[in-house]
């Protein structure tokens, strides 16, 4: 376990503001880091790629995924994009880590290693690490579960932390790329609330109990997919450059219960509204829902690639 811990019991926001499945595809997590990068400072640029050479993926995978004769400058660019999806990337059944909780991994297992900060020796998938599940309820059902802990929250705090801290850059680059994805994590709005109802009395897993019959797939699958689903960095890249800077005030937040919160009403008002009924469906969903959730879907890709640089420049060391 990580000596930083403690220090986040005292410090870490009380806020029960979840879900399996991953955040965004792909597309969404590479396109948060793109409008991260885009506002680093030069010498956080240089730090993170130094940074992100440490991980196992570099010279195999990612490398793989560089387009041939993309020059240096575009290739930290891309190398940082790709690192925004390891911890997805691990869920791959065949890449050597291993589900380390019930529930196929997503429910956060007993005993410290489920807090433990140990860098990539650490062959644990962390499922439940993307998300916090904050329950509510439309129909009045009751007592709503607990939060489940380590959560989302609980180890953006603790990266954070070990970002300013004097730990090894093996350490720092785990981190860092585990930020890279949870600061896109929590800004997709089924990733911090979880629908308790009758149907769903320990809630619905952030959506994903409920099903669409127009597309065919459940309301968390349809939120991740919002900003793309396309593997192509050069449409990620050109998804990024569209999108409109975020409200200044907005991106200066730099508290991760506020960007929880944010999601959560996000989710209780928007993503759960109208034609999404109670219960587990299928519901299907209208053309004003999607055009307002892809709406949507682009100010939070925004505003977590903002906040997500403002952290970086501020607390990297």
């Amino acid at each position: 376990m990580s000596k930083l811990r403690p220090l986040i019991a005292v410090t870490l926001c009380l806020c029960l503001f979840s879900s399996t499945s991953q955040a965004w595809f792909g597309f969404g997590h590479m396109a948060v880091a793109y409008v991260a990068y885009q506002k680093l400072t030069p010498e956080k640029r240089t730090r993170v790629a130094q940074l992100l050479k440490k991980n196992p993926y570099y010279k195999t995978k990612w490398k793989a995924m560089i387009p041939a004769g993309t020059p240096a400058d575009q290739q930290d660019l891309m190398y940082f994009m790709i690192a925004a999806t390891w911890p997805d990337q691990i869920k791959d059944k065949n890449s050597g880590y291993n589900d380390d909780g019930p529930a196929g991994g997503n429910i956060p297992p007993a005993g410290p290693t489920a807090w433990q900060n140990t860098g990539y020796g650490d062959l644990a998938r962390h499922k439940y690490w993307h998300f916090i599940d904050t329950p509510f309820s439309q129909d009045g059902t009751t007592p709503l579960p607990a939060v489940p802990s380590p959560n989302a929250e609980t180890e953006i705090a603790i990266f954070r932390q070990a970002l300013t801290s004097s730990l090894s850059d093996k350490i720092k680059s785990y981190d860092l790329v585990w930020l890279l994805h949870l600061v896109g994590d929590v800004h997709q709005p089924l990733h911090s609330s979880t629908r308790v109802g009758a149907a769903d009395l320990h809630g619905d897993n952030g959506g994903n109990n409920v099903k669409l019959s127009d597309p065919s797939k459940e309301l968390h699958a349809f939120w991740d997919g919002l900003p793309g689903d396309s593997a192509n960095l050069a449409d990620v890249i050109t998804y990024g450059k569209t999108l409109t800077a975020a409200d200044p005030l907005l991106a200066q937040k730099a508290d991760a219960c506020d960007w929880i919160k944010e999601s959560f009403d996000i989710a209780e008002t928007t993503a759960y509204s109208g034609p999404i009924g109670t219960g587990d469906g299928p519901f299907a969903i209208t053309q004003a829902y999607k055009d307002n959730a892809q709406k949507i879907a682009a100010e939070r890709v925004e505003l977590a690639g903002e906040r997500l640089a403002n952290l970086i420049n501020d607390e990297l060391k």
